[in-house]
């Protein structure tokens, strides 16, 4: 005689235990949704009717032409805006790369365990990131002043003639870049230092045991730990930099918004908003912004994919 067992038959789920299922499958994303509504409202939105205003000869007051992809043509051949990407990029480089390089070497050295009054030499680098865009555009514009600047008082000790920084290309592009990467190197700084500060110190002691001096602890502990927050810092550095507005706005006061009577240091945010609100060319101002972002978006990716190529090394 045979038994045949059948198999336990699963229970169904009660209604309130089916409710309470839903609510924690919900819950994550409810707790998110804020942010992405926000971002919807003021970002999304705003950043589709830009593209959308592009593609008209748009009056604010008046009629809305639809022109296609005339006000791209036009920038293609407008020397002003290629003039005004050479000028961004440049000062772009200038900056950032000395930025990031200066703030690598000092986050390691902060992050040494003999170093005395080690706690106010890292809350001053907070200093330059909280100190008045004006007041620091200021104070730069003195120092790089012609006839009176601290800088042109030091090369004239070495023989060097006074320099007008501010009326040529690369001394008023010089002159912003200092600006840029004096005001945000200590909190790029500081960023490096808060993820050596989860480096465990033994490591570094067993390296110097092993003899690895300042040098080799630096390259081969210190740069393959802060790999992410150095693409992190790399990326963010691309989209600020080439967004970069206020320092070559304040730094002439005869021409702000050409930043100069002959472009030298016009920006493409500045060149957008003389379009856009100095000549209300709105239309056109509107493509100058989507070329803008065409623009981070391509050399944001390519950093992003070279320095995701820094890799540890071995041995």
């Amino acid at each position: 005689m045979t038994t045949t067992v059948s198999p336990p038959q699963a229970r169904p789920e009660s209604e309130t235990q089916v409710r309470q299922n839903w609510s924690e499958r919900l819950a994550p994303y409810a707790y998110i949704a804020p942010f992405f509504l926000i971002f919807a409202i003021f970002g999304l939105v705003p950043l589709l009717f830009t593209f959308y205003v592009a593609l008209f000869d748009w009056n604010p007051i008046g009629e809305h032409v639809f022109v296609g992809f005339d006000n791209f043509t036009r920038l293609l051949g407008d020397t002003r805006f290629w003039n005004a990407a050479w000028n961004t990029i440049s000062i772009w480089l200038l900056s950032t790369v000395p930025q990031l390089l200066v703030a690598l070497l000092l986050a390691h050295l902060l992050n040494h365990a003999r170093l005395r009054l080690a706690l106010f030499w890292r809350m001053s680098m907070l200093v330059p990131y909280i100190t008045s865009v004006a007041a620091t555009t200021i104070v730069f514009a003195q120092m790089f002043d012609r006839d009176y600047g601290l800088l042109n008082w030091l090369l004239g000790l070495v023989g060097v003639g006074p320099i007008d920084f501010l009326q040529s290309g690369w001394g008023s592009h010089t002159m912003i870049a200092v600006m840029v990467a004096w005001r945000w190197f200590g909190y790029t700084t500081l960023l490096y230092l808060a993820s050596l500060q989860a480096v465990p110190r033994t490591i570094y002691e067993a390296a110097a045991v092993d003899g690895a001096g300042a040098w080799k602890q630096f390259r081969h502990i210190s740069i393959p730990s802060l790999r992410p927050v150095i693409v992190f810092t790399i990326v963010t550095s691309t989209i600020g930099g080439l967004q970069i507005f206020t320092e070559p706005l304040l730094v002439t006061t005869t021409s702000p918004l050409t930043c100069g009577p002959v472009r030298q240091c016009q920006t493409l945010t500045l060149f957008l908003y003389e379009q856009g609100f100095g000549q209300f060319q709105f239309g056109y101002g509107s493509a100058i912004g989507v070329a803008l972002f065409v623009l981070i978006i391509a050399i944001a990716s390519l950093n992003y994919v070279l320095s995701t190529r820094i890799r540890p090394e071995r041995g």
